[in-house]
This record gives C-alpha cells, sequence and structure tokens, in this order.
C-alpha cells in the first residue's frame, strides 16, 4: 500500500496582520510538520512572534486560513487555541509569583469546585507528566522562590497540563544559563520522540542547527526561505535573515598598549540578607581603551558586581576609585553620582531594571539624566527637546519603529535594549557596566551593538562585560575574567582564551 503522508500540525495560508501603519505580517504562509521542531527566525519586528500569537489566538489575523492537523479552524482566543491543543509559552513568563508553583497551573483550569480535591487531582497528573518529561519541580514551592529555569519548566508543564500537542516556544532561552539550556533541549528532544510538534522562536543560530528539523526565515513581515537544517548553515540563515552578510565574530587588532585606569575595586566584600557571601576579596582594574569581559555561570557574583560598581549595591568592605575620587563601603557610591563621574550602566534585566514599561519611550529614554542641562533649566523640563533627543538616538541606534510615544512595553525586547543603550551609550561615558547586551536580540542587532561597544572602546572608554554567552566574551573582549562563586578563578588575554579553557575556569578549576 502507498504510505499516506500525515496532515501537517499546522497549516497558516495566506496571514496578513497590520497594527496601525506597522505591516506585521504580510501574505505569510507556514507548514509545520507533526512531530517536529520547527525554528523560526528572523530580526527584531520581522513578524515571528506575531504571527506564533495570531496561532495562539492572541491576535486576529486580518485575513488568511489556519488548519490544525488537516482540518480548518477559526481560533478566535487562547481558548479555542487551547481547546485544539495549541500551547505557548512567551519570552517573559506569564506566572504569579505569590502562588505556588502547583496554583500557578491550576489557575483557571480547575478540575473540581473543591480545592483540596481539585489540588490531589492536578498535583497527580503534574507527576505523572514531570516523570515522562523530565521537567522536574517542586510543585509546592512559590513561583517567587523559583530559579528561571525552573520558571521556564514550569511554564512548559502548564501547557502540558492543558492538553498542548504544539508547543510554541518564544526565545526559551534568553534567560537560561549554558547547563539550563542544555536540560531544557534533552527536554525538547524527549518531547518531540513522543509526539508533541514543537515551534521554536529563537535568535541563537547555533540552537536552530543543534535542535531543529526545519526553519523559516521571516524579514519585514514576510517569509523569505523555508528549508530543512540539514541544508542550512549558520551563515546562510544569517544572510537570510539580515539580507546581508554579517560579522559577529572576533576582531581583534594587534594589543594596544593600557591606558590610565578609569576604576580600581579592591577587596570587595558582599554579603546578601541572609548573610551569605556574594562576592569575596575581589579585585578589578579597568583601563581606558579596553573591553574586560566577566565570564562565568549566572549566579556567580556577576550580578552583584555590576550593582555595586554602579552604586545600586553596598559592600561589606571595599574601595572603589572612581573619576578621581575614592570611595569606601561606609559611604559608597551611589548611582547619581556614578553618571556624574562618567559612569553609565546597562542593566542585565533590560524590562526590570532599565525601563518603565508603561512609560512612553521618550521618557524612558531619559531615566537617569533628566537633570542635564540640555533636557530644562531651573527645575523645568523641557520635554519638547527630550522627545526631539529620544528621536535622535532611534535613528542612531536603529530603534523600530521610530517613535518616541510609543509606549516601552509595545516594542519588541531587541529594540527595547537598542533604548537602553541609546540612552546609556548616548551620553559618551567614561567607564560603561553592561550586563547581557544582546540578550533577546536578533542577529542584525547584535552586529550593531558589537560595533557599538568597539567603538566606544576606540574613544577610549573603559567597557566592563558581563555575559553568559561565552562566544560574545571571546568575540569582544581584550582581557577576560573568570567568576566561580563570587571569586576570581583566572584572569586570561583573549590571546589565550578558548572556550575549553574557559569552561574549565567558570566550574572552579585552575588555569592550565
Amino acid at each position: 500500500m502507498p504510505r499516506v503522508t500525515p496532515a501537517p500540525a499546522v497549516r497558516m495560508r495566506g496571514i496578513h496582520k497590520r497594527f496601525g501603519a506597522v505591516q506585521a505580517n504580510a501574505d505569510v504562509s507556514l507548514q509545520v510538520a507533526p512531530g517536529t521542531v520547527h525554528g523560526i527566525v528572523g530580526e527584531n519586528g520581522a513578524g515571528k512572534s506575531t504571527l506564533m500569537s495570531v496561532l495562539y489566538g492572541f491576535y486576529r489575523a486580518d485575513s488568511g486560513q489556519i488548519e490544525v492537523f488537516g482540518q480548518p479552524v477559526n481560533i478566535r482566543n487562547a481558548d479555542d487555541a487551547i481547546a485544539l491543543g495549541i500551547g505557548m509559552v512567551h519570552q517573559h513568563f506569564m506566572l504569579v509569583d505569590s502562588l505556588s508553583a502547583l496554583e500557578n497551573v491550576m489557575l483557571g483550569a480547575e478540575p473540581h469546585w473543591l480545592l483540596a480535591r481539585a489540588q490531589a487531582a492536578v498535583r497527580l497528573k503534574l507527576e505523572a507528566l514531570m516523570q515522562t518529561t523530565g521537567l522536574q519541580l517542586d510543585l509546592d514551592c512559590l513561583v517567587a522562590d523559583l530559579a528561571v529555569g525552573d520558571r521556564q519548566r514550569l511554564e512548559i508543564l502548564k501547557t502540558l497540563y492543558r492538553g498542548a500537542k504544539i508547543l510554541i516556544l518564544d526565545e526559551p532561552t534568553a534567560v537560561l544559563t549554558p547547563q539550563e539550556t542544555g536540560h531544557l533541549f534533552q527536554v525538547l528532544d524527549g518531547l518531540r520522540k513522543q509526539g508533541t510538534t514543537i515551534v521554536l522562536i529563537t535568535h541563537k543560530l547555533k540552537e536552530v542547527m543543534r535542535l531543529c528539523d526545519q526553519v523559516t526565515i521571516m524579514r519585514a513581515g514576510r517569509v523569505v526561505q523555508d528549508l530543512a537544517v540539514a541544508e542550512a548553515s549558520i551563515e546562510g540563515l544569517a544572510e537570510a535573515m539580515v539580507g546581508r552578510k554579517v560579522n559577529i565574530g572576533r576582531s581583534h587588532g594587534p594589543p594596544s598598549a593600557p591606558g590610565q585606569v578609569l576604576l580600581q575595586a579592591r577587596n570587595l566584600l558582599v554579603r546578601d540578607a541572609l548573610h551569605v557571601t556574594r562576592l569575596k576579596d575581589l579585585n578589578l582594574r579597568l583601563h581606558a581603551g579596553e573591553i574586560v569581559g566577566i565570564a562565568g555561570v549566572s549566579g556567580n557574583g556577576q550580578s552583584e558586581l555590576l550593582d555595586l560598581l554602579s552604586g545600586l549595591l553596598q559592600p561589606a568592605s571595599g574601595q572603589l576609585e572612581l573619576g578621581g575620587r575614592t570611595f569606601e563601603a561606609s559611604a559608597w557610591l551611589d548611582p547619581g553620582t556614578a553618571r556624574e563621574l562618567g559612569l553609565a550602566h546597562v542593566p542585565e534585566d533590560r524590562q526590570a531594571r532599565a525601563l518603565v514599561m508603561n512609560f512612553p519611550a521618550w521618557e524612558s529614554a531619559v531615566l537617569g539624566y533628566d537633570s542635564l542641562p540640555a533636557y530644562g533649566h531651573g527645575g523645568w523640563l523641557n520635554h519638547q527637546h527630550m522627545r526631539r533627543a529620544t528621536g535622535e538616538y532611534m535613528e542612531r541606534f536603529d530603534v523600530r519603529p521610530r517613535n518616541p510615544e510609543l509606549q516601552s512595553s509595545k516594542f519588541s525586547g531587541g529594540n527595547q535594549q537598542k533604548l537602553v543603550l541609546a540612552r546609556e551609550l548616548g551620553q559618551a561615558p567614561k567607564v560603561l557596566l553592561v550586563g547581557q547586551p544582546t540578550r533577546g536580540v536578533d542577529i542584525g542587532a547584535i552586529e550593531f551593538i558589537y560595533s557599538q561597544l568597539r567603538a566606544l572602546r576606540a574613544a577610549g572608554c573603559a567597557v566592563l562585560l558581563v555575559s553568559s554567552e561565552l562566544d560574545e566574551i571571546l568575540a569582544l573582549s581584550d582581557r577576560v575574567i573568570v567568576m566561580y562563586q563570587g571569586a576570581v578563578t583566572g584572569e586570561l588575554p583573549i590571546a589565550d582564551c578558548s572556550e575549553a579553557r574557559l569552561g574549565m575556569l567558570m566550574l572552579g578549576g585552575a588555569v592550565q
């Protein structure tokens, strides 16, 4: 008998979706085979998340047709999508911090009106799911106390509990450590073998090559290429995404002589509220005209170091020299003084610590700098000038759309990041502290951000770079410091660095 080809898990035809003047999806067609991992890649604003939000019922397409497992469907909202076996895990988790993991799964899907009986039934089903998927989790832990990787697992469990046969993941590794990413990929591979269809929206082309069976490339709201991953290359995917060749690899000339010391920290000691040591006996020196990378598995003191040097955290002991001034633990630097002394800070979490999400872009673009003479005089703020300056920042840093009045939350993650970078780099800082500069950012924007950081270095700025991406550390740094459990385990010039060598130091080993 002839072999019967199964119907696609998802078939979308001629999808159009417009938001005002922005055509987010233009005549998009997509076909996803059942039991496969299908990657969707493209620049920020290419229409990837919009297309999947149409499939999940967050948005209604202006026109077009959708089929699920061969049947035409009308998806009016997320409830319709869930009933069809479609689940979506968003880039920014949709969990209630004050509820337990179990309660988050139950929320809106309680199987019984008696709470105790409902909890028992949900727990039983979740324990079975955890056993079959490998998504282990403490169901009684408050979400506020869960690590990022555990929150990711909880979101996936929540969709599977609701019967998802098609799982959409939007930038699932954007906030995960390499170890958490590896575990997630093991889980996804297991789900694929069990017949689950997975759609993976990502900017990380290595992840596409490692995990996906098929990949669709979008640009400016349209599909420009669809091919089997076996036929793809990272270079080819990057060029299709951006429409030109891109270069984000190492770009180091001969080593230059170190400039003057612009920041020096001595014997830094930090303890948290539970008196756990987070930084111990840490010494650091930043020179003009260099990028110093901080490598390490997330949670080993890098975040505390950034907060300490930017004035957001006070040490138990230690000393800091910046801009000709010396700060002791008893009278530490504050963020306002840091800015006055030419230090800028790009936080690791742009939404929680760099933007006010319900502010228009022009207000977010002047946060912390509203006292500059250019923005006001005698206590009066010049909103018109702030709007004009924001428009100039948007042009220079290619923030899309170029609308200073648009609410900060309405920009894609990559464009939010460029807005923050525009604000901090726009003041020509002497010292820049930057955490995870390209988290959730597309490859074209990565190339642009790298060029901006290199230009700052060339202008004599000292840049301290914290990144969980070793490729990024290797591409940008002149010198690499490795941290493990709050202490420095090694310091190497870039010429002596390799992934294997840095990986050994990141696990607490000695320099080989």
